[in-house]
């Protein structure tokens, strides 16, 4: 991972604040919420790739989600107690970015919902 002034030199405020802070971006907010084209999201941090646009669903929470990472190797979790419950965080696995977290009341076949920050995704749309 680059030193912190690299990456403050990088991201933007608001990118530094999810990714190396565990921020959350305000629901609705987020340039990938409504975002249907076809592609992949990536870190914003490394580039690794995260999560496919086959995979996106509307979950009207305000926030981009998916059912599944486009390879489970790039992803890692952790415990999150921090607004007092446990939630699980997922992380970008290289760089170890914060993304958002992961919940069991997906409406597909996995049961997952993956609730990502848009300012931790860079999208490369296949068009």
């Amino acid at each position: 991972m680059k030193n912190i002034n690299d990456l403050k030199k990088k991201l933007t405020p608001e990118q530094y604040n999810i990714c190396f802070l565990k921020g959350t971006e305000p629901p609705f907010s987020g340039k990938y919420t409504n975002n249907h084209d076809p592609g992949m999201y990536t870190c914003v941090v490394c580039g690794a790739p995260l999560f496919s646009s086959d995979a996106k669903f509307d979950s009207a929470t305000g926030w981009p989600s998916f059912d599944k990472p486009s390879k489970n190797e790039n992803i890692s979790y952790e415990d999150d107690y921090s607004l007092g419950t446990h939630r699980i965080e997922v992380m970008c696995k290289n760089c170890g970015a914060h993304l958002g977290h992961v919940f069991d009341d997906g409406p597909t076949n996995t049961g997952k919902r993956f609730c990502i920050n848009s300012l931790a995704l860079h999208f490369i749309s296949k068009k």
